[in-house]
């Protein structure tokens, strides 16, 4: 069965990729001529380098498709022809029940190869944001090209320059004994903290907490995601209000029947009321880790912190989906209702509307076709 609903995949194809759209075909279009595409893909299967992965929440027939009563899965979408995104596409969930046979039938892939090993660590991530992604490949030894992750030089310097100022009372309170801490130290240990090299204040910081090393390298690990969740906060900050806006003035061009009008001016307040829930519940979230983190820092109370850290990948996945769901409507709304983009129809409008409302709740349809 040809895609029914083939606009709404051209536009993903089209656009860049996002929290919530990992699209590898765009990048293959792109930068498959480079050099270090070729010689360190993300993966080492070419039909599966050229797919799309979406974060995808499961409608409710959808939910039988697995054991463990998961609400999100990763989703490899196949296009049936790559030049021509309207001939449709098919797709298959990562661990769904037929999973293994269908790998092996779809891509040749088998459990023991480095394919199936990466696709594992992408499906264990909340969203599908380049610096979770990139740091949790490193940490399992994995190191694909920079084109695969759209992260700018400014952006990363940014998040540095962030992270420098969250961390420096905990590097002040690390060296109070040799009394305030230089730029430098400050520095040193945000850079061991983004690239998880091990370091003195680090390690001796989870010695301190009476944390093994499993704990503490787990707990780092989404301590870094607040911290980078925190920033992409300040970030949407400047958007969210506007595109928010821009959602409820959003008109269908050309004609479009009552029924189709009724559901866009419903759907435009429903997303509107949920981008500002899910703000304010991300914000209420990030709140735990900076009292958290002042128990530690202000305070001196070390426990408070321990406790943060072990309970940290308990709020880390659902504070992930979140962010990545406010991530994916504002630099898709930029894409296609910026000033020199198409006109749209109410069918394309209606379908963005829905894989907006998709991002915010448990359903959604994308259009694609079950392998």
């Amino acid at each position: 069965m040809v895609d029914r609903s083939y606009r709404s995949f051209e536009n993903l194809e089209r656009s860049a990729s996002t929290a919530r759209v990992l699209n590898l075909l765009k990048v293959y279009k792109e930068k498959g001529n480079n050099i270090e595409w070729r010689d360190r893909p993300l993966f080492l299967n070419p039909k599966l380098n050229r797919c799309l992965l979406i974060k995808h929440r499961l409608r409710r027939n959808e939910y039988d498709r697995f054991m463990d009563g998961r609400s999100v899965a990763l989703k490899i979408v196949i296009p049936i022809d790559g030049r021509d995104l309207k001939t449709g596409g098919m797709y298959i969930f990562v661990d769904q029940i037929n999973y293994e046979a269908a790998m092996r039938e779809i891509f040749g892939i088998t459990p023991d190869q480095t394919d199936w090993s990466v696709l594992s660590v992408l499906d264990s991530l909340p969203s599908l944001d380049p610096f979770l992604m990139r740091e949790q490949l490193a940490r399992n030894g994995v190191s694909p090209a920079d084109c695969y992750f759209a992260l700018s030089d400014a952006d990363l310097q940014g998040m540095l320059e962030f992270v420098q100022e969250e961390i420096r009372p905990l590097v002040e309170l690390s060296l109070a004994s040799q009394g305030a801490a230089g730029v430098g130290s400050v520095e040193r240990m945000a850079a061991k903290i983004l690239s998880n090299a091990p370091g003195d204040h680090i390690e001796s910081l989870g010695q301190t907490l009476r944390l093994s090393r499993d704990q503490y390298q787990e707990g780092v690990f989404c301590w870094k995601g607040f911290l980078y969740y925190k920033w992409s906060l300040n970030r949407l900050m400047k958007e969210i209000s506007s595109v928010s806006q821009l959602i409820g003035s959003l008109r269908p061009d050309g004609p479009a029947d009552a029924m189709s009008i009724d559901y866009i001016e419903r759907s435009r307040r429903f997303i509107r009321t949920e981008i500002a829930r899910t703000f304010n519940e991300v914000r209420e979230t990030l709140k735990i880790y900076d009292t958290a983190y002042g128990s530690l820092t202000l305070d001196g109370n070390p426990m408070a912190f321990r406790t943060f850290l072990l309970e940290a990948p308990s709020m880390f996945q659902s504070l992930g989906e979140q962010i990545g769901a406010l991530q994916h409507i504002v630099s898709f709304s930029r894409y296609r209702f910026g000033k020199k983009a198409a006109p749209l129809g109410s069918e394309e409008l209606m379908e963005i509307l829905m894989d907006f409302e998709s991002s915010l709740r448990s359903v959604g349809d994308d259009g694609t076709i079950l392998i």
